[in-house]
């Protein structure tokens, strides 16, 4: 009966395992995130005064009116920013399409911001990211857009600008990325400023 024998052994490695990898391993994973992560291990959300969640830091929002910045294009979803749809455009960089999106977007942000018509853009301006859902934009589109804001805002652009630089993420261990800014917190960030 070594058939029985081995089968029986099987049956218990795999019982065995799946506690071990299915249930122990994700439960003590999950608590030490809590423990040492708590505002990551729960989807680093922004909570207003009130306690509303208004978002996370980790998805982008759709921002449309001139009071706000706004972040990258996003292809996640039919009208975009879906987080249940999160992925690009899958479409390769000599994709006509691709390049008539990326020529119209510029046009937009170029007209949106008060550029001339030949302006340089940022590729965060035009392109969408990977996700779909990149919530930060480089400080070089923070910056074109800043004008733009401070204006619908009636503030001084000096004040937008040095918002911008109070809350510019800098490179991870002074090497990893680029410097950007989180559309999120700098739009909530202007918010509690209010006008000028």
């Amino acid at each position: 009966m070594e058939v029985v024998r081995q089968a029986r052994a099987a049956v218990v490695m795999v019982a065995l395992l799946t506690l071990i990898v299915g249930l122990l391993y994700p439960l003590v994973m999950t608590g030490l995130a809590q423990l040492l992560f708590p505002g990551q291990a729960n989807g680093s959300l922004i909570v207003s005064a009130d306690g509303t969640v208004v978002g996370s830091s980790l998805i982008a929002q759709r921002f449309t009116a001139p009071r706000y910045f706004h972040p990258r294009p996003s292809a996640a979803g039919s009208d975009g920013y879906d987080p249940l749809k999160s992925g690009g455009s899958n479409l390769g960089p000599t994709n006509r399409t691709l390049i008539e999106e990326v020529q119209a977007r510029a046009r937009a942000y170029r007209a949106e911001n008060g550029l001339a018509a030949d302006a340089p853009v940022p590729v965060d301006a035009v392109t969408a990211s990977g996700s779909g859902l990149d919530p930060d934009i480089s400080l070089a589109n923070a910056y074109l857009q800043a004008p733009r804001v401070a204006k619908a805002r009636g503030m001084p652009i000096a004040r937008v600008r040095r918002l911008i630089e109070e809350l510019t993420i800098r490179r991870t261990l002074g090497i990893l990325g680029e410097p950007r800014v989180n559309v999120l917190e700098l739009n909530r960030a202007l918010d509690r400023l209010g006008p000028g």
